[in-house]
């Protein structure tokens, strides 16, 4: 009896939904024990380092647990829900780590019929339904044998047979977290585990280390006047935000690149009167009916044909081969602040499209990443990327490439300034620019010749015509 309840029980594991990420963070449960789910229905929403991705079940049944509160992150590969799948009534209700706010967002997202796997490492062959038991203590069995027998013999306990009771136990956690305690210095023995089965999480460990930092109670016998009252932290003074997901992300991959590619920055002040007028002009235009048409546009277009015109800066680094990659196409990336953190995701093959092709493109981008629905493979495989700063009426910046690409174009914010034209002072639209580069791959002339073309065709955008 209990054999077949516990394999109408499936297990539904973190999937990689990303490119060899290793672990993602739970945000909202979309279904609370005792719901019944159908096959390819969302039950919850998780995000990785690099996106928010919606989890969808593979198979129906009723929910019987939910491993995880919101909040937790969990590794790839650990089951984060169990589903009760023989048909028969919902199992009564077990402890949930933490209450859904709301049921499951209806039929529109199911799509019960003809599913197919859409995430990495996601699939429907049947898993394991039950961790393994926890071995305890073994005890070779030769000493067992020869303790049987020498107190059949009458010797007691004469044979040095080793007691089980001294064993100790090895903790159970994963390798992460393993080599997490390893680098903080903890001792997993000590640590007290809220994972399912007994398991250590990553905030077991952290929390294993937060009470040994404020613990420096102890005053030198020595000491003259008592020690100032530090001890205590003020949670009105002071906020600790985890560092986490895209901002994780982030922080992780601009180290790395600050760090690893030799950073060059220059700068160009341009006029650019006479493109903020063809943007006007482009609003009316029936071809962009329906379209965003904004300075952007336009900004990109340059970049493409000043990368057209200087192929050489399209390229990677590959430190392993040690070569460099020229590449023959143009993903396209677009710096966007979203509520979780900066992302870029890329337009594909962006030298292709034409300009209408290219402001739709843009459009759907920022919408999409506004919406937190950015995929991660809109994010993987950049080339060049565009940064706009003048949104929140900065001037110019010192941009850091985003790994593996070759440049990144700082736009400042475009604003009416005195400017010599045609030998006068007169009130024009003026902007900067600030391209970095890669200097492994990127010379100065190189590097000033790419913005000096972005510079000249925004000042005249004719030359997108006779350069193009």
């Amino acid at each position: 009896m209990t054999t077949m309840t516990e394999a109408s029980v499936r297990e539904f594991k973190m999937p990689d939904v990303g490119e060899g990420l290793t672990e993602a963070e739970i945000l909202k449960w979309y279904v609370q024990v005792g719901d019944t789910v159908t096959d390819g229905q969302v039950v919850c929403e998780v995000e990785t380092a690099k996106a928010a991705v919606e989890l969808p079940i593979p198979y129906d049944g009723v929910v019987r647990e939910l491993r995880f509160a919101e909040g937790t992150t969990v590794d790839v590969g650990t089951s984060i829900i169990a589903v009760d799948v023989s048909g028969g009534a919902a199992p009564e209700p077990t402890p949930a780590p933490a209450a859904p706010a709301e049921p499951a967002p209806a039929a529109e997202e199911a799509e019960p019929q003809g599913r197919t796997p859409v995430l990495v490492g996601y699939g429907v062959a049947a898993s394991s339904t039950k961790r393994r038991p926890r071995k305890g203590p073994e005890v070779p069995v030769a000493a067992v044998a020869q303790a049987v027998q020498a107190e059949l013999n009458g010797h007691g306990a004469a044979p040095a047979a080793p007691a089980p009771a001294p064993v100790k136990e090895r903790p159970l956690a994963k390798p992460p977290v393993r080599k997490l305690a390893k680098d903080l210095g903890v001792d997993l023995a000590l640590v007290t585990p809220s994972g399912p089965d007994g398991i250590i999480t990553r905030e077991d460990v952290h929390a294993a280390v937060a009470p040994a930092e404020p613990v420096v109670t102890e005053t030198p016998a020595a000491a003259p006047a008592p020690a100032p009252a530090v001890a205590v932290q003020d949670s009105a003074r002071e906020t600790r935000i985890p560092v986490k997901g895209v901002r994780k992300a982030t922080a992780q991959a601009m180290i790395g690149s600050a760090f690893t590619a030799p950073h060059v920055t220059e700068f160009v002040t341009v006029d650019v009167t006479r493109t903020m007028k063809l943007v006007e002009e482009l609003k009316q235009d029936k071809e962009f009916q329906g379209l965003r048409v904004n300075p952007l546009l336009l900004i990109a277009k340059a970049l493409l044909v000043a990368i057209k015109r200087n192929p050489e800066v399209n390229a990677s680094w590959d430190e392993a081969a040690q070569e460099i990659v020229l590449k023959h196409y143009v993903n396209l990336g677009i710096a966007a602040a979203t509520p979780r953190g900066l992302i870029v995701p890329n337009i594909k093959d962006a030298q292709d499209k034409t300009l209408p092709q290219l402001s739709a493109a843009l459009g759907e981008l920022v919408g999409t990443a506004r919406e937190g629905r950015t995929s991660p493979a809109a994010m993987q495989g950049g080339t060049v990327t565009i940064t706009n700063v003048g949104v929140f009426g900065v001037d110019t910046g010192t941009p850091i490439l985003n790994p593996g690409e070759s440049a990144i174009l700082a736009v400042g914010a475009i604003k009416l300034q005195p400017w010599v034209h045609k030998g006068k002072v007169k009130p024009r639209q003026v902007t900067t620019l600030a391209l970095s580069f890669d200097h492994r791959l990127v010379d100065g002339e190189l590097g000033s010749k790419v913005l000096a073309d972005v510079a000249a065709i925004l000042e005249q955008p004719k030359r997108l015509i006779s350069w193009a």
